[in-house]
């Protein structure tokens, strides 16, 4: 609201102001007109990492990249040690469901049917380490009031929204083939790297 004070003859006291009040009124309508924009909470994006880096803080790697350093490690004791400096509880999550054999995976085995995300690491798409608290709708008894169809086409809208690289990687996991994959990432690696047990739990 613009207010508007008269001279005792009528005429407009200090016009300068009153136009500027109107101007300042015209910008707020505007800013408060513009939508509020929102991103996916696993969405990382090139700006977002650099702010992280900037911040201080070191930017995680993508559970693709921690796959490529485990095979690429030279002996157990490296392969360990990348595990270890990157352990999460996400990472265990995946991990598990890759290695587990009580966790059954609800997804037809092989080849998926999907889009690959082929946009450079860095830049806008989803990551694992966010996606990983949905893997459950995939699993045996995770989710039963989900369709086989409606479960498959989930699965297909994560892998086309994570890179080709993580893509590639969940996969491995849900068919239980990451050693066939990355070289030295087995079972008893993950339990030592994390202290399991062979029922994949915590060592008392």
């Amino acid at each position: 609201m613009v207010i508007i004070r008269r001279n005792p003859d009528g005429t407009i006291a200090n016009p300068d102001m009153v136009k500027q009040q109107t101007q300042l009124q015209q910008q707020t309508n505007e800013q408060a007109q513009q939508p509020v924009r929102t991103s996916h909470p696993a969405l990382a994006s090139k700006r977002g990492m650099q702010a992280l880096a900037d911040a201080g803080r070191s930017v995680p790697l993508l559970f693709s990249e921690i796959a490529t350093k485990v095979n690429n490690a030279k002996d157990k004791p490296r392969k360990l040690k990348v595990l270890q400096d990157n352990d999460s509880v996400a990472l265990r999550q995946v991990l598990k469901g890759a290695f587990d054999p009580k966790i059954v995976w609800e997804l037809p085995e092989g080849d998926v049917p999907y889009t690959v995300n082929d946009a450079p690491i860095g830049t806008e798409h989803t990551v694992l380490s966010q996606e990983a608290k949905r893997l459950y709708l995939f699993t045996r008894g995770g989710d039963n009031s989900l369709t086989r169809n409606k479960r498959e086409t989930l699965f297909i809208q994560m892998l086309e929204g994570l890179s080709g690289e993580e893509s590639k990687f969940l996969i491995t996991v849900v068919n239980k083939k990451i050693n066939n994959e990355y070289k030295g990432f087995t079972a008893n690696l993950v339990k030592e790297a994390f202290n399991w047990d062979d029922n994949f739990m915590k060592k008392n």
